[in-house]
């Protein structure tokens, strides 16, 4: 397992807290739980945009303008 920190407003942890009492787990394991049940529930299409996939095109973060620059990005047309 990795250790990770995440920032919750008080009223939501205040909820989570109360969920996993009543389910009897940690907080922990209540948002590996969430967070399974959410990525599972994710179409795979929606997990993985192939063009953003493609490692030959882009390397590391995908461009902010792609939208509206994709003729560049794709063909390398002048915008």
């Amino acid at each position: 397992m990795n250790r990770t920190t995440i920032m919750l407003p008080g009223p939501l942890r205040t909820k989570a807290d109360k969920t996993a009492r009543q389910m009897d787990v940690s907080l922990g394991e209540l948002i590996r739980l969430a967070l399974i049940r959410i990525i599972d529930a994710t179409p795979k299409n929606l997990r993985t945009d192939p063009l953003f996939a493609d490692n030959a095109v882009f390397k590391g973060c995908s461009p902010s303008d792609s939208a509206s620059n994709h003729d560049y990005y794709l063909y390398g047309e002048d915008p």
